[in-house]
């Protein structure tokens, strides 16, 4: 895609910290740097997010981040890793070039939040159902 700098990226019309590359993905450090050792993992081709991604593409992404994760985390000692992804600007994406993030956490001050509230108390059983249900009826 023209204007997207993910595939620029891709194409060297801008340059990166390369880590790793094969035919079908690059993964490179995010400039962001949220906490020390951020990377990125892309597809060459260009998806904007996860609903565009076909089966063959998921898994030549996938299959290379639990290496990529590990390298990160022995890399720098990291207590944990953060696999995150966004889909939709109300998900936090902000580059519409699917990708997935590899985020060493290192304690809770580093820099990076994630935070589930936890909403048991609101859903009773007969909701939960007919929420498993709606899915299933997509599926």
């Amino acid at each position: 895609m023209k204007d997207c700098i993910f595939c620029k990226i891709i194409n060297n019309e801008i340059p990166s910290f390369k880590l790793y590359e094969n035919e079908y993905i690059l993964a490179f450090l995010d400039i962001s740097q949220v906490t020390k050792g951020h990377v990125l993992i892309i597809p060459k081709e260009h998806y904007k997010d996860i609903h565009e991604l076909d089966e063959t593409a998921a898994k030549n992404i996938f299959k290379n981040v639990p290496e990529l994760a590990t390298a990160v985390k022995e890399a720098f000692n990291a207590s944990g890793i953060n696999i995150v992804n966004n889909n939709g600007e109300a998900a936090g994406q902000t580059v519409f070039h699917y990708h997935v993030h590899i985020i060493p956490r290192y304690n809770e001050k580093d820099g990076f939040r994630t935070i589930f509230t936890n909403n048991m108390d609101r859903y009773t059983n007969d909701d939960l159902k007919q929420i498993a249900n709606q899915i299933k009826d997509k599926l």
